[in-house]
């Protein structure tokens, strides 16, 4: 469903004028698009509440997505549970819904909330979304009793209350107080300083570890070729169907190309193995370990 063009009020106005689906017909539109992929009905049902997955994109406005790009993900996470749903359950598609088009906002939203990933786990999405609520809660709740609670007292409520170690407490409220900042921002004062991006490690293969790579690949396709070369050509053509392809083929196969039986082609392959392990003796374990 693409939104691009269109004003959240225009289709808030836009959900708020679909129809309202009974049990019954909501039924009815499941059983055919899980049945007989009707798309008609499909498009009925995904019409029909889209002024839910509007309401719940509402509430999370406060993140600071535009709600365009949040009524997107959950018109996404609709459509998912439209294609999971399943009718014979007894459970209301309404119901059922909510969680994939919370679970699709939220990813969203923690996808774009900074450019350094908040984390993906239950319990940093679950911090991720509660932590502010619950430690205002916890907070006033200390007041109401004339307490006054300290930085570690609150982390370890707050990790008791939503149920995570208090080290990922303390990692997300670093994250959720941080700003992001250039990898091209200069180290010291000096200009002419080295920038952030310069001290991260090159995680590319390093020239001394391609170069020996490629001289012990180069040696190795030698040894092989040169084993292969002392085979008869069924034997090479074999071994080169069964071992030197993306999928090999099966014994059963090669059979019924050369016209022998699926033994026959085994001791073929065992006997070329056997040569070529001869031609390699002595040359490299790495190569006879191949075979």
């Amino acid at each position: 469903m693409a939104l691009d063009g269109y004003s959240d009020q225009t289709m808030s106005r836009q959900a708020m004028r679909a129809e309202l689906l009974d049990a019954e017909t909501e039924l009815r539109l499941a059983y055919a698009w899980r049945d007989r992929r009707d798309e008609a009905a499909l498009h009925r049902l995904i019409t029909a509440y889209m002024r839910l997955a509007i309401s719940m994109a509402s509430k999370f406005r406060r993140y600071g997505a535009p709600m365009n790009d949040l009524i997107q993900e959950a018109s996404l996470g609709l459509m998912k549970a439209a294609d999971k749903f399943d009718p014979d359950r007894g459970v209301r598609f309404s119901t059922y819904a909510v969680w994939w088009i919370k679970a699709s906002i939220q990813d969203y939203v923690m996808r774009n909330w900074s450019m350094v990933r908040t984390g993906s786990t239950s319990s940093q999405k679950a911090l991720f979304f509660n932590l502010r609520r619950v430690q205002a809660k916890l907070e006033r709740e200390a007041s109401q009793r004339g307490e006054v609670l300290d930085q570690h007292q609150l982390r370890q409520m707050v990790a008791a209350e939503v149920g995570v170690p208090v080290h990922d407490v303390e990692m997300m409220e670093g994250r959720l107080s941080g700003s992001d900042y250039s990898l091209n921002a200069v180290q010291g004062a000096d200009e002419d300083g080295r920038e952030w991006i310069e001290a991260l490690e090159d995680e590319g293969v390093q020239a001394a570890d391609a170069v020996e790579g490629a001289h012990d690949g180069a040696r190795l396709r030698d040894w092989l070729v040169n084993a292969l070369q002392g085979l008869n050509p069924r034997e090479r053509y074999i071994v080169a169907e069964r071992k030197l392809k993306d999928e090999g083929r099966t014994l059963e196969s090669l059979g019924e190309e050369l016209g022998l039986s699926k033994e026959r082609v085994r001791q073929l392959e065992a006997a070329a193995f056997a040569k070529m392990r001869k031609s390699l003796d002595g040359q490299s374990r790495e190569v006879r370990n191949f075979l």
